[in-house]
């Protein structure tokens, strides 16, 4: 893995890809669900803890329990898409460090301090959701990611009685809108520095 990527990988990773309003009127098999995870999974996480949990809202039952909690906008593009995915994270992702982190299973308890698990929790479970979205389109799919949505309500919805938090939501596909010109974004400059 010495070489970079072509330039067709990286136009359909960043370069042409955009976040999709619209979608192809279509089912796609629960395989299809699996495979994206299957990729998506093996993006680095702090001490491989993993703590991002994907509920693939598929079912119009599903659509309907999740429609409520949406913002009105996000709620008109999201529910043809063939899933919404809620990017959770566990605040107990901890308990499973003797499992994926057999080199030092006593790692869980540096997360024993709740505001701790719970900052952990949030950013690598944010990295795991990105990982979502490259993974989907590495796999030809489309994605529309959004943060615009009722965490609350989705929560008691989804996990009452549990552990997990719902980060953002992003729906998944093919997407049915026309191309549009990508909007900017900072330069180098405005966004980076090298020390």
């Amino acid at each position: 893995m010495t070489s970079p990527l072509p330039q067709a990988a990286l136009d359909q990773l960043f370069l042409s890809a955009r976040s999709r309003n619209a979608w192809r009127k279509e089912t796609l098999p629960d395989s299809t669900w699996r495979e994206l995870y299957d990729l998506l999974k093996f993006g680095p996480t702090s001490a491989n803890l993993s703590p991002a949990r994907f509920v693939f809202v598929t079912t119009a039952e599903g659509k309907a329990k999740l429609a409520p909690h949406l913002s009105e906008s996000n709620r008109a593009k999201s529910l043809d898409a063939p899933a919404i995915v809620i990017i959770a994270h566990d605040l107990a992702f901890a308990d499973k460090a003797a499992e994926l982190f057999p080199i030092n299973p006593a790692v869980g308890a540096w997360f024993a301090d709740p505001a701790v698990a719970e900052l952990t929790a949030l950013r690598n479970g944010s990295l795991q959701g990105a990982y979502l979205i490259l993974a989907a389109r590495a796999l030809g799919l489309d994605a529309g990611p959004m943060s615009g949505f009722n965490n609350t309500g989705v929560d008691e919805a989804f996990f009452a009685g549990t552990t997990l938090r719902s980060n953002f939501i992003c729906a998944l596909g093919h997407g049915a809108d026309e191309s549009f010109p990508r909007l900017p974004r900072l330069s180098f400059d405005t966004a980076c520095q090298i020390v």
